[in-house]
């Protein structure tokens, strides 16, 4: 697979999102090496507060393949998956998550020790993980957002 590719088309939905004034987070569902579903975090703009880069990535899979099995699946993520969206994943049985930005590299405060790894742990799902993919771009996109709550 080709993770900067689908990275920077996650990067892509991150800076539109950005641009309609939501969190500057993209996604994207590929299965068998096509894009099966593409999301933005569209909280803000559709006052919803459940609608995470993530989550639109998967329910735009969901309506492409008609189901909800999506084992052998990766989510390209800009941003690490909070719980909400990891639960989801999992729920989906995504198989393998490739992402660009951890929370714990912006110092975010909102989520405390929280990362995918040990929610992983915690649940006993052996996702497969890919981390610092386009790194620099998805940190560069965040801090130009400048609006994490983060440790000084």
């Amino acid at each position: 697979m080709n993770h900067d590719h689908y990275m920077g088309l996650a990067l892509r939905a991150g800076e539109e999102a950005m641009a309609r004034g939501d969190w500057p987070t993209g996604s994207v569902v590929v299965l068998d090496g096509k894009v099966v579903g593409s999301g933005q975090n569209r909280q803000v703009s559709l006052n919803d507060i459940t609608v995470h880069a993530e989550t639109d990535a998967l329910r735009a899979a969901f309506k492409s393949l008609k189901k909800t099995n999506l084992e052998g699946a990766t989510v390209y993520t800009s941003m690490e998956p909070c719980p909400m969206c990891a639960e989801a994943m999992r729920m989906a049985r995504v198989s393998r998550l490739v992402l660009g930005l951890r929370h714990k590299d912006l110092n975010r405060v909102d989520l405390g020790s929280y990362s995918i790894e040990a929610y992983c742990k915690m649940l006993a799902w052996p996702l497969e993980i890919v981390t610092g993919v386009r790194h620099a771009e998805c940190l560069e996109l965040r801090t130009r957002w400048g609006k994490d709550e983060v440790k000084k």
